[in-house]
């Protein structure tokens, strides 16, 4: 009678462990610009898309130190980007250069 119970709790678990998936799919994630400030940048991993947001009143941009990419950023509209590949890279506003960030691109 208890081999029973035992049985069904196993194939439980052993379930759970088919249905985990194989690797993380890639992820959307946002960067908000408010108030004359790059938002948290969040963990990012090749293959993500970053959705940049500017919710301020000015004009601002996502521009990468070493350009590999300059997104321009009107009050009010946001712009993607997929990560391609892993590595940190600095960034900054061309118009408000003491606006700064880094994005840590894990694989």
């Amino acid at each position: 009678m208890h081999s029973l119970p035992r049985a069904l709790a196993a194939l439980a678990l052993v379930g759970f462990a088919i249905s985990e998936p194989e690797s993380a799919a890639a992820a959307n994630r946002e960067i908000i610009i408010a108030k004359m400030q790059f938002g948290i940048v969040p963990a990012l991993h090749v293959g993500d898309v970053i959705t940049w947001r500017n919710d301020d009143i000015f004009r601002h941009t996502a521009t990468a130190r070493d350009k590999s990419f300059d997104i321009d950023l009107p009050p009010k509209s946001q712009r993607s980007l997929t990560v391609k590949q892993a590595g940190k890279v600095d960034f900054y506003c061309r118009f408000h250069p003491m606006m700064t960030g880094t994005l840590d691109v894990q694989p």
